[in-house]
């Protein structure tokens, strides 16, 4: 196990279900937390996929069992991290894995949070707003994860991490 890799996903996780907890925006059945796809394009560029799901799947469970977050953050966000890693993976671009997290967690993510919405009998769940949550969540999330890690390679910090 690569040590370096886990210390940044344990810093990960922490960072992620601290500020979930302050930043939600409660929908419903669902609380959005940009936070959380902040951290999932993070974990994308520093620590690849493996580790990036680990986070995620530890930050729902933490976040769930915390009261700030929703059953709904587990597809969303494991989804998002892996698309986003995959992502940046193939192209090395930061931009890239900003559009993986939209893509994962936004159209797949909230696609596949459906069928877990009447396997919990929720009603009046509508597709449009989830989706629309979803989305706008994991842009504002992506999007200042994008300037993070611009100006992190402007300074050349950005290599530190990825060796």
């Amino acid at each position: 196990m690569n040590i370096r890799k886990l210390t940044i996903t344990a810093l990960l996780i922490a960072i992620n279900v601290i500020l979930s907890s302050i930043i939600v925006i409660p929908l419903g059945p669902i609380k959005a937390a940009p936070m959380q796809h902040l951290v999932n394009v993070l974990c994308a560029v520093f620590v690849g996929p493996w580790y990036g799901l680990a986070q995620a799947l530890i930050s729902s469970i933490l976040r769930v069992t915390f009261g700030t977050g929703s059953v709904f953050a587990f597809p969303g966000s494991m989804i998002g991290v892996f698309l986003a890693s995959l992502f940046y993976m193939y192209r090395k671009h930061i931009f890239m894995a900003a559009v993986g997290e939209v893509l994962g967690t936004g159209i797949i993510g909230s696609l596949i949070c459906i069928p877990l919405a009447w396997v919990l009998n929720l009603q009046n769940f509508f597709v449009k707003p989830l989706m629309t949550a979803f989305i706008v969540s994991s842009i504002i999330g992506a999007a200042i994860s994008y300037v993070i890690l611009i100006i992190l390679k402007r300074r050349g910090l950005l290599d530190r991490f990825q060796k």
